[in-house]
């Protein structure tokens, strides 16, 4: 196959950050996209529906000409989250879902949640209300191994979580590992989980491939080849349950290379190319249009997209660096090559 026409796809967890990097970003989503879930780790974050609105009209207002792009928007969860701020959130007809950090997890996260049984009445309101929930699922606890840390918190947060809120709809977000797959997909109705390219493409050798990479570090890390392989399978096998979430999450390059480097790789540059690419590796490209155009639409409950998107077989080189404000991004596979390309 030289030619892949698809629904034009949507993605389900993204971060777009704000001001001069907002605009440097937002167009190669746009591109791609029909829809994208924005996530909330802004600095301040964002913990209000008045918030929220706010930074979706920034993001309207920073779109290129003629792009048809809808960003939905989230909340940012913390211990002190009201549950009468659910419900305006549910009344903006803007806001789809809260999204869970352990405090410290990742980017961002410090004034995320310290313990999950505390923001139980606004989870309770948020399942009443059919909002859902999207977690970063890692527990924070330095003791734990890093490449342990999803499946600890699987056992010890969100399999209770989820047993005390049995109608809540949970999205586990980039998973990595075999442990969150099983888990997923046995679940209850309801839980659902994205996964990146990233995961599916790479393991955590290519941390180390040449020396240490910067650029290949985010939160989760890349795990074993098992979890990839699982991963690279079970997409392949076209459950319901998972679909597309690129998880790009740009960072300037001085933050990245940096004796305390961020956590988080940038892909939006080639946010569906890259899934094109895993899934031609897999055998499954005919599974690649529900994957990303159809899965996530249907969990949230809403329109599939009406438009097309059209992929080529074309290998391209990838830039060393986008501009990003005042300073560079460096993006996934930068100096190497693509297989796919985004036509129109």
């Amino acid at each position: 196959m030289s030619t892949l026409v698809m629904r034009r796809p949507d993605d389900w967890h993204l971060h777009l950050r704000d001001g001069a990097s907002l605009e440097a970003v937002l167009p190669f989503s746009a591109a791609r996209f029909a829809r994208a879930i924005v996530m909330p780790n802004l600095a301040p974050p964002v913990t209000s529906t008045e918030a929220a609105l706010a930074y979706r009209g920034r993001i309207l207002a920073a779109l290129p000409p003629g792009a048809r792009f809808e960003p939905l928007m989230t909340l940012y969860l913390t211990d002190a989250t009201p549950a009468a701020e659910i419900e305006r959130a549910r009344a903006s007809g803007c806001v789809l879902g809260c999204k869970l950090y352990p405090a410290g997890a990742t980017t961002h996260s410090e004034a995320g949640v310290t313990e999950v049984r505390r923001i139980d009445p606004v989870l309770a309101r948020m399942a009443e209300l059919g909002m859902v929930l999207e977690v970063h699922g890692e527990v924070t606890d330095p003791q734990v191994d890093v490449f342990e840390r999803e499946a600890r918190f699987i056992d010890a947060v969100l399999a209770p979580l989820a047993e005390r809120h049995p109608r809540l709809r949970i999205v586990l977000e980039h998973i990595t590992t075999r442990a969150a797959l099983d888990f997923v997909l046995a679940a209850r109705d309801g839980i659902a989980a994205t996964v990146t390219a990233h995961h599916l493409l790479m393991n955590r050798n290519a941390l180390f491939a040449g020396g240490l990479r910067p650029h290949h570090f985010c939160r989760p890390v890349l795990q074993a080849e098992a979890d990839r392989a699982a991963l690279m399978e079970a997409v392949a096998g076209g459950s319901p349950r998972l679909f597309l979430g690129t998880d790009s999450a740009p960072h300037a390059r001085a933050a990245k290379e940096t004796a305390c480097g961020c956590a988080g790789i940038f892909s939006a540059h080639a946010g569906i190319e890259l899934y094109a690419e895993a899934f031609e590796l897999a055998g499954a490209l005919g599974r690649l249009e529900a994957f990303a155009s159809a899965h996530g639409a249907d969990f949230y409950g809403l329109p599939r997209s009406g438009a097309t998107l059209t992929l080529v077989r074309e290998p391209w080189e990838v830039p060393a660096r986008y501009a990003f404000g005042r300073d560079e991004l460096v993006p996934l596979r930068a100096g190497g090559r693509i297989a796919w390309r985004l036509a129109c």
